[in-house]
């Protein structure tokens, strides 16, 4: 998730589930001993972060097993989790780097949360 994607509906659907005031729902990355705020809120940790530090790397595209259990893409949830978009979003970053990323990132969310699958087409462009 890039923080620029929390967007104030994204903040009342998910204030609407969880109770948790809207400007409370913030995102502040992965680094630094942040946690996902659902995780936190469960007392859980998330174990993809965990397996980062456990190697000493900073983003899972820098593994030497990546792509692994951990990011494989999963239908439960899909159409309101963006779990899927993780690994397209992990393999874009390794391709084209974390600053070429940053600048397609809202692009990528909107298109997933938003394009319709035509079977046959195989990709995301209009």
């Amino acid at each position: 998730m890039y923080a620029e994607n929390i967007t104030s509906e994204f903040q009342e659907r998910l204030s609407g589930t969880t109770k948790i005031p809207a400007e409370k729902i913030t995102y502040a990355g992965c680094t630094g001993g942040n946690i996902c705020l659902l995780l936190k809120m469960q007392g859980k940790s998330f174990k993809i972060l965990d397996c980062v530090q456990e190697k000493g790397g900073d983003y899972c595209f820098n593994c030497t097993d990546f792509p692994c259990q951990y990011l494989m893409p999963l239908a439960d949830g899909a159409g309101k989790f963006p779990q899927n978009i993780k690994l397209y979003n992990l393999c874009q970053m390794k391709k084209i780097g974390l600053d070429n990323w940053i600048e397609q990132a809202a692009d990528i969310r909107h298109t997933y949360f938003n394009k319709k699958i035509a079977i046959g087409e195989g990709d995301s462009t209009d």
